[in-house]
């Protein structure tokens, strides 16, 4: 598949989604067996994954603007209340061994994130260049809570992909050259989510623009 950027179409990617479509967006995402709450903003937001994650519980948290956004990552990592697996890694300087610690921290009972897209349908699409947050989500986690402002709802997995590559990627781009000085980014895997067990994937819809 070949996107080409049209900053009239990127303008549409980043317009939140009506209440209406946020209803049926959340009845079908229950028909597939995530659990789906509504909040207002992003402070509602936090408090939420909050009161799903108990104190004290590992988390591995996938790299998210919207959680550093709304303070979650600095809670996570910060407060001493939970054991974020990412900061495990980060402070472990050799490659070997932080690849080693990665691989037995993959079944962490809570994981974290975001996503690129969610479908009118229910679908939820994200994307990676290297794909270690898609395991966390697919499978490795017992519990997955996902952060996800409104302007993410897409209308099927056609303009989820387009938005992913006319708008998230370009943003995903700019800021790893900002903060890592890289060339940019790219899509190296991507991950639909059809359904899952029941309750396993608990979504926080936010009515404000979060992330890309």
């Amino acid at each position: 598949m070949a996107y080409m950027r049209n900053e009239v179409e990127t303008m549409k990617w980043d317009r939140l989604a009506d209440d209406a479509t946020v209803k049926k967006v959340a009845d079908a995402l229950s028909k597939r067996g995530f659990e789906v709450f509504v909040v207002e903003n992003g402070a509602q937001a936090k408090k939420k994954v909050f009161e799903l994650i108990p104190e004290g519980s590992e988390v591995m948290e996938g790299t998210s603007i919207t959680l550093n956004t709304i303070g979650v990552t600095s809670e996570l990592e910060e407060s001493g209340k939970y054991n974020s697996v990412r900061k495990r890694l980060h402070g472990i300087n050799d490659s070997e061994k932080r690849n080693a610690e990665r691989r037995k921290s993959l079944g962490a009972a809570y994981g974290i994130g975001s996503v690129h897209a969610i479908t009118e349908d229910g679908q939820i699409v994200t994307a990676s260049a290297s794909g270690s947050q898609i395991s966390t989500y697919a499978f490795d986690s017992q519990t997955v809570v996902l952060v996800v402002g409104t302007q993410k709802i897409v209308k099927d997995l056609d303009e989820a992909f387009a938005r992913i590559y006319e708008y998230s990627l370009p943003l995903e781009s700019k800021r790893v050259r900002d903060a890592y000085g890289w060339e940019g980014s790219y899509v190296g895997k991507i991950l639909i989510i059809e359904r899952d067990r029941p309750g396993r994937i608990k979504i926080i819809l936010v009515k404000e623009k979060l992330g890309f």
